[in-house]
């Protein structure tokens, strides 16, 4: 199962950022958790909903943006 099943973008939820579906729960809040230094184990007791699948959609979907250069410039 491909990261689109749990993850997408709605231009009526938060301003159209990619959050897990179903959920107002951002990709960008949960790299900013994880960054500061939350384990899973955090995640998931203060955000009960989220499941190991969801993190390895997060994870997956930033993989298919770094291959297509969504994230990173292009150096000439």
């Amino acid at each position: 199962m491909g990261w689109e099943n749990f993850i997408v973008s709605d231009k009526d939820i938060l301003l159209g950022k990619h959050t897990i579906k179903g959920t107002r729960i951002s990709i960008e809040l949960v790299l900013e958790l994880l960054s500061n230094g939350w384990t899973e184990e955090m995640i998931f007791e203060s955000y009960p909903r989220l499941s190991q699948a969801h993190l390895q959609a997060i994870f997956s979907y930033l993989k298919d943006c770094g291959q297509q250069e969504l994230f990173f410039p292009k150096f000439t």
